[in-house]
């Protein structure tokens, strides 16, 4: 099932690490093991995983509690083993000490190797599984993400990755909450600017027309009698057009006939 693909288990040369790495080797995995230990006994056990489960097995001494080491283990792999498709972070060490009695140097070391490791461990790793839209990451943790005890500091980190991990998830709804209302300001805001265009437009023809009605006033016409000078400087100012004022003529001939006819009077212009 797992055939040409290669799996690092950290802390895999004892106990629980080295019976996940054998389960994956009996499924057909390669093998990087990962631990501390006696050489000679090391390479006898690499040996004899690779001959039991015909897979290749390979072998990183590396302190992962350091993060250059930890590239250095995913990069023996990569070369060795010809990809990193698996990763099990298993490491983890334990000290116990009143608070005030705890040493510095432990509690550095135990962070750094039960919490630090996989976050350095899966950015070494991640790379590769994304080009390929394939990979598995297993982190593992104790009894101690759901009971403390006391003076255990491992039990501490692990009820913190146990609560941000349930924060983690809450973040993520309270995201995608706020995605989808960014949508609909963003869609509300595309209104209100097409509606402030249209009101922009609006007012600009209101004030076109404005001008026409102040340049075009019935009735206003120019005096025939006024000089060259004052009809330039008022043509200049607001040039008008001069449209007679009709009025109705009710003394013609023609009138008088209409009206004994039952006809309307007729419109004559009362500037002619």
């Amino acid at each position: 099932m797992l055939k040409g693909k290669t799996a690092i288990v950290t802390g895999s040369t004892s106990g629980i690490g080295l019976g996940i790495a054998r389960a994956l080797g009996a499924d057909g995995a390669n093998l990087m093991l990962n631990g501390f230990g006696d050489a000679a006994q090391i390479e006898a056990l690499r040996a004899g995983l690779a001959k039991e489960f015909g897979v290749k097995v390979a072998f990183s001494g590396a302190d992962i509690s350091k993060p250059a080491q930890i590239q250095e283990m995913v990069s023996k792999a990569t070369q060795e083993l010809g990809s990193v498709d698996i990763l099990v972070n298993n490491a983890g060490i334990q000290h116990t000490a009143p608070v005030e009695q705890f040493p510095d140097d432990r509690w550095d070391a135990v962070i750094a190797i039960n919490l630090s490791s996989n976050f350095h461990a899966i950015k070494a790793v991640l790379p590769q599984m994304k080009s390929r839209n394939w990979g598995r990451i297993v982190n593992l943790a104790s009894v101690h993400g759901l009971v403390a005890s006391v003076e255990k500091v491992t039990a501490n980190i692990d009820q913190i990755s146990s609560a941000s991990r349930e924060q983690a998830s809450g973040i993520g709804q309270v995201n995608s909450a706020v995605s989808q209302m960014d949508q609909v300001v963003q869609k509300n805001a595309a209104v209100v600017l097409q509606a402030a265009a249209a009101a922009e437009s609006m007012q600009a023809n209101a004030q076109e027309l404005v001008q026409l009605v102040s340049v075009f006033k019935l009735g206003d016409a120019v005096p025939v009698e006024a000089s060259t000078s004052e009809h330039t400087h008022r043509a200049q100012r607001a040039p008008r057009l001069a449209f007679p004022t009709p009025r109705l003529v009710q003394g013609s001939r023609g009138n008088a006939r209409r009206n004994a006819a039952g006809e309307p009077p007729t419109m004559e212009s009362a500037n002619p």
